[in-house]
């Protein structure tokens, strides 16, 4: 492992103290971002692939979190809002939906003037590399600002410097593939318009794509349990309505080892979900391991091993909920120090490997657990969590605050932990895939 001086300020050079700090995305983690920095006086632009800001949770906005509005809020950012006149919810313990935490909190900080004007939607982000010279290169590295290839949404290219770069582009965009091997699945371009993103709005827009028709979720997540319960209901309303929850593991023990969970939407969610299966709402399919896919006359067929033997299984729909992975393609010109099981910061990885007998809260982290080789570079939000599941909201808002208090030179501060978490009351699998609890 790459040592590095974690006590370090960061590197003052002129030319740097005139470049903003780039933010990749303008989701509730992105903004808190530029939130701390434009506080502590430091410029910033962000940068957002999507028309609005928040554009990923719009897509799974009907879902209700399991954090309550107590934990959402960002601090810097209810300080801006608050001076801007904004009125917090009235019931900070209750859980909002996705939509209504863009309604009602990203959208109005979105909208203020600090933070407006730096916003820089419908804008992707290509590549992140260094100005002038390429990851081998060395000598002088620390002084050259970043160099951002950004796209637009007419395919016009750009490019952007900046002084440090933050990477909070999340990683709903970048599903795990339904195969069992990680990699892309054998036959599934065939049925991708049979296949559908993790948390779809079953009960509304979707709800034309399941009723009266055969869906499997695969998937051992919250993920897929949430959308087991809205099938199940639609199954009640609709005749021929059927619901399968296909696991390509012998259990979902992150989803029904939930007593000791301090999150009340979370802790019940594995009760309501073992219900649906002992009821017979849900047929339960484990340890089918998937290896390729093929299209059926109507709909899908899997096609794969359980318990070691040849096995199918078909279905009209399948909703594939097996989690997500990080983006990491345009970050090849960036030297980073990434876990080689969940790639997340090496750092980091240790606090939240699913294969890790453990159970509670994520110790919160900052600076120091997020620092790569690449001085001024840090991934942060759920794409530092890698391939790791559990993220809460209030971890990232305390990733970027001792982040900005670094980039600033507030080592004290950025080093001091000013965030107490729930507990997760979440037990991991073992690697055997038999699963745990603590």
């Amino acid at each position: 492992m790459t040592l590095l001086d974690l006590t370090a300020r960061p590197t003052s050079d002129a030319r740097l103290a005139t470049l903003p700090v780039a933010i990749i995305g303008a989701g509730p983690v992105g903004l808190a971002a530029a939130a701390h920095l434009l506080e502590r006086g430091i410029d910033v632009v962000v940068l957002e692939a999507g028309e609005t800001s928040g554009s990923s949770i719009r897509r799974w906005g009907h879902t209700r979190l399991f954090s309550s509005w107590r934990h959402l809020i960002d601090p810097a950012a209810r300080r801006l809002l608050e001076d801007a006149g904004w009125t917090e919810p009235a019931d900070l313990d209750q859980m909002p939906t996705g939509q209504e935490l863009i309604d009602e909190y990203l959208e109005p900080l979105a909208a203020l003037d600090p933070l407006a004007s730096r916003i820089r939607l419908s804008t992707r982000v290509a590549a992140v590399g260094k100005d002038g010279i390429d990851r081998t290169r060395t000598e002088g590295r620390a002084n050259t600002p970043f160099l951002l290839q950004i796209q637009d949404a007419e395919g016009m290219t750009a490019e952007l410097r900046a002084r440090a770069v933050i990477d909070a582009s999340g990683t709903y965009e970048t599903p795990n593939p339904l195969a069992s091997t990680g990699l892309e699945l054998p036959g599934g371009a065939g049925i991708a318009d049979r296949v559908s993103h993790a948390l779809p709005d079953v009960a509304g827009a979707d709800r034309h794509l399941f009723a009266g028709r055969h869906t499997t979720v695969v998937g051992a997540g919250h993920s897929a349990a949430n959308t087991l319960l809205a099938l199940a209901d639609l199954a009640d309303e609709v005749p021929g309505t059927r619901v399968t929850w296909l696991l390509r593991t012998p259990s979902a023990t992150r989803v029904t080892a939930s007593e000791a969970d301090e999150l009340p939407g979370r802790a019940n969610l594995g009760a309501r979900t073992d219900e649906l299966v002992e009821s017979g709402r849900v047929v339960l399919v484990d340890s089918f391991r998937i290896g390729r896919a093929e299209r059926t006359e109507s709909g899908v067929r899997l096609i794969g091993t359980r318990d070691g033997e040849p096995a199918e299984h078909e279905t009209d729909r399948v909703i594939s909920a097996t989690g997500f992975r990080p983006d990491l393609a345009m970050l090849r010109e960036i030297r980073l120090e990434l876990d080689e099981v969940v790639e997340a910061p090496r750092r980091l990885a240790p606090l939240i490997d699913p294969n890790i007998h453990s159970c509670g809260t994520v110790p919160p982290h900052g600076f120091a657990e997020l620092q790569h080789p690449e001085r001024g570079f840090f991934i942060v939000g759920m794409k530092s969590y890698g391939r790791a599941p559990t993220f809460l909201l209030a971890t990232g808002y305390e990733q970027v605050r001792s982040i900005a208090a670094w980039l600033a030179g507030d080592i004290a501060s950025a080093s001091t932990v000013q965030l107490t978490l729930p507990a997760t009351g979440v037990c991991s699998t073992d690697a055997a895939g038999t699963g745990s609890c603590c």
